[in-house]
């Protein structure tokens, strides 16, 4: 489902799959996909993306995402990226990252739940 959404990588230098920002706001309205935020818990307390689950990436464990279709969030990228990396090395296809983070989402409007 997300493969016409996500973005390709590109050039075969390494980078990791994202997800651009006007198809993760579709995503998160429409509820369609898992969203995984990997900050801590205090800063997902103080507010992260509508319908985002916590997994705190100090806790970190790709097997327990959920299954289908998953972008995975953080503040800034730093964090989702290593995520994700983690996840495609151990065998997860089907999951991206939302590289500008929750400061993207909200600097681009985006709302957030406490």
């Amino acid at each position: 489902m997300l493969s016409g959404l996500m973005s390709k990588l590109t050039g075969g230098g390494g980078e990791l799959p994202t997800i651009e920002h006007e198809d993760f706001a579709r995503l998160v309205k429409e509820g369609s996909c898992a969203i995984v935020d990997v900050r801590e818990p205090h800063e997902y307390a103080a507010g992260h993306v509508p319908g985002a689950r916590n997994l705190p990436l100090s806790q970190f464990d790709p097997a327990k995402l959920p299954a289908g279709d998953c972008v995975i969030i953080c503040q800034a990228g730093g964090r989702s990226a290593k995520a994700l990396g983690q996840a495609i090395q151990a065998g997860r296809k089907n999951v991206r990252h939302y590289a500008p983070g929750t400061g993207g989402w909200r600097a681009r409007g985006g709302a957030v739940q406490a």
